[in-house]
């Protein structure tokens, strides 16, 4: 891997072809409190990123991530095959070596004083977490929020992290001008299970308390549970366990679809498959035979086990962004609101 041996002053183009277009290395460290991570900080040329695809006037158009990778280490990460652009051909990278955009909020708040932003909604956490452990110490989310609040942006935010906590009274206080829809990912109610997929995250109980505390604080907080793991996570036991969890946690709705399997991922999540549970080697061949995603008869099943299990504990079904994949709810309707009267929207 041509990182590792990186430090400060290190000849950038000659050393890092594929990054040295967007990025300058200002320093490679690895600190003791995170074993056998390494941290790439960069000085970024970009802060907001245009989502392939998207259609304009509708919501999420861009997103922020202040990381690359991530110490989440789940085993069933679709971003798991972004890192091979930084040319880090070991997919076990992703969780262990970490870009950090170092300069993210400054860049940003030029971005955003630009002529040319419209203030479209912007969407956080849709390709790495911005609340991993690493946010801990770099601190990069406050200026990032204080930038889009002092813009009027608004923001979609979802994450792992509990570390949202921190933050929830300046989130508190752009809710009061503009739309802040956030969202807990939890997949994983067994903590036994919840160690083998996803080591690197909060336990799903202190994940649940921060949607609780969001919730006390007077935001919109939801949950995506999902992905639900095939033979792993959707018996009728399991998603009515986490359920009543996620009710219990006052959360506003809840988002949830079966594990996805793109090519980059699936090596690896079927690798993992083996070595811990070799027993769903060949349910798992078969259910994806057809490629990445489950097929229309499991997908039935699924929502015939959730439907009434909604019922019973009283949530509320949201909705997902089709171009960012993150919660769509107070800003989508921003969006069509406005666009309804103006062929040329602002928001805000």
């Amino acid at each position: 891997m041509r990182w590792a041996g990186q430090q400060v002053g290190a000849d950038i183009p000659g050393a890092l072809p594929g990054l040295a277009k967007v990025h300058d290395l200002v320093r490679t460290t690895r600190p003791p409190e995170f074993a056998g991570m390494t941290f790439y900080e960069v000085r970024a040329k970009s802060a907001l990123n245009r989502v392939p695809g998207h259609v304009p006037g509708t919501p999420y158009g861009w997103t922020i991530n202040p990381y690359r990778g991530c110490s989440h280490a789940c085993v069933y990460c679709f971003a798991r095959p972004t890192h091979q652009y930084l040319e880090f051909d070991d997919p076990g990278a992703f969780d262990a070596e970490v870009v950090v955009k170092v300069n993210v909020a400054e860049v940003l708040r030029a971005e955003l004083h630009r002529p040319s932003w419209r203030g479209d909604p912007v969407a956080l956490g849709t390709n790495t977490d911005p609340y991993q452990r690493a946010e801990g110490r770099y601190r990069l989310m406050p200026g990032i929020l204080e930038a889009l609040a002092d813009a009027g942006t608004p923001i979609s935010l979802l994450t792992k992290g509990t570390l949202l906590r921190r933050d929830l009274p300046l989130l508190a206080r752009i809710a009061e001008t503009g739309a802040v829809d956030l969202a807990m990912s939890v997949a994983v109610f067994d903590p036994d299970l919840q160690e083998l997929v996803e080591p690197g995250t909060p336990s799903a109980t202190a994940r649940l308390a921060t949607v609780r505390a969001a919730r006390e604080a007077g935001l919109e907080c939801g949950v995506f549970l999902m992905p639900v793991l095939p033979y792993l996570t959707d018996s009728v036991e399991h998603l009515d366990a986490a359920l009543a969890a996620i009710a219990d946690a006052g959360a506003s709705y809840v988002v949830w679809t079966a594990l996805h399997l793109k090519p980059g991922v699936r090596q690896w999540y079927l690798q993992w498959l083996h070595r811990w549970f070799p027993q769903h080697d060949l349910a798992y061949k078969r259910l994806y035979a057809g490629g990445a995603h489950t097929p229309k008869e499991y997908r039935r099943g699924l929502a015939a086990r959730m439907e009434p299990l909604l019922r019973k504990h009283g949530l509320e079904r949201g909705s997902v962004d089709d171009a960012s994949g993150t919660v769509r709810s107070r800003a989508a309707g921003i969006v069509r609101a406005t666009a309804a009267v103006d062929t040329q929207p602002t928001l805000f």
